[in-house]
């Protein structure tokens, strides 16, 4: 009886010991940052400025704006948890092949920003963006597609909610935090130790202008059942673009699948008035 009680015991001490763990350490888990920038535009050899933004908060954060000759529109890319900008070149290519010119930053604490990640300061530094291409550059809301890749999903969406942007595309994305951690941590309560949220579910309904969703059955990540459920929310109107491979090189993996379908979402929604 006392091993059976010894074993309960130390089972229990485990389990919140785990608890604990998860909630104390939810940055960490959360975000990836990487400091050095292994690759600049430059190396493809397009200009490009290389911007310091100023947050409300008063944090330096760190971008490129990547121009393109008679742009067509300007994607503001919001990408995920892990790396900093200088791993999305890649994308700024077929952004720049559809005619996008392309602005891109690294949330606080990546790259060459300054500060920590928060999702409070994710959502500040997407909105430093968004200033920038409105003032600074003078481009007009309904040019601006709002572009996010994984958790750069639900940044975009966040911005997408209250701002009037001309587009939303949103890819590999979740529909919240804690709907993630409760298919990773099945066993613990983790809606309850959750210190952020990222609720792109409760907030697109809101967005106001088109939205795409792109998102592969192949994802390893996030389930692919979290893009139809965002796509089902979203107000019309909307586009679905299924894509094949995995989570961070689906859209590469996918090559002319993913570039076509994103064309045909700018041609129907962005390009439109320019027929």
């Amino acid at each position: 009886m006392y091993t059976t009680v010894s074993i309960a015991a130390v089972a229990v001490l485990l389990y919140l010991g785990l608890t604990g763990l998860v909630y104390l350490r939810q940055d960490a888990l959360i975000y990836y940052p990487v400091a050095e920038i292994a690759q600049t535009p430059a190396d493809y050899g397009w200009e490009f400025d290389d911007l310091t933004l100023r947050t409300e908060d008063g944090v330096n954060i760190h971008a490129w704006y990547v121009p393109v000759e008679n742009a067509r529109g300007v994607v503001l890319f919001c990408h995920g948890n892990a790396g900093n900008i200088g791993h999305r070149l890649d994308s700024i290519r077929i952004f720049r092949d559809l005619g996008l010119s392309v602005l891109i930053f690294d949330y606080r604490g990546f790259g060459n920003s300054e500060g920590r990640p928060s999702e409070s300061g994710t959502y500040r530094d997407v909105r430093a963006a968004w200033k920038f291409l409105l003032e600074d550059k003078n481009v007009a809301p309904e040019r601006i597609v709002v572009f996010g890749r994984s958790l750069g999903g639900a940044v975009a969406t966040y911005l997408a909610s209250s701002q009037p942007v001309g587009a939303l595309i949103i890819e590999s994305a979740f529909t919240s935090l804690p709907d993630m951690a409760a298919r990773l941590y099945p066993l613990l309560p983790v809606r309850w130790l959750a210190k952020y949220n990222y609720n792109s579910l409760a907030r697109i309904s809101d967005v106001q202008a088109p939205v795409l969703v792109v998102h592969s059955p192949e994802d390893e990540l996030v389930p692919f059942a979290h893009g139809q459920a965002l796509y089902a929310t979203a107000p019309e109107s909307k586009m679905f673009l299924e894509i094949s491979g995995g989570h961070n090189m689906g859209f590469l993996s996918s090559g002319a699948v993913y570039v076509e379908g994103l064309r045909s979402f700018l041609e129907q929604y962005v390009f439109e008035e320019k027929h």
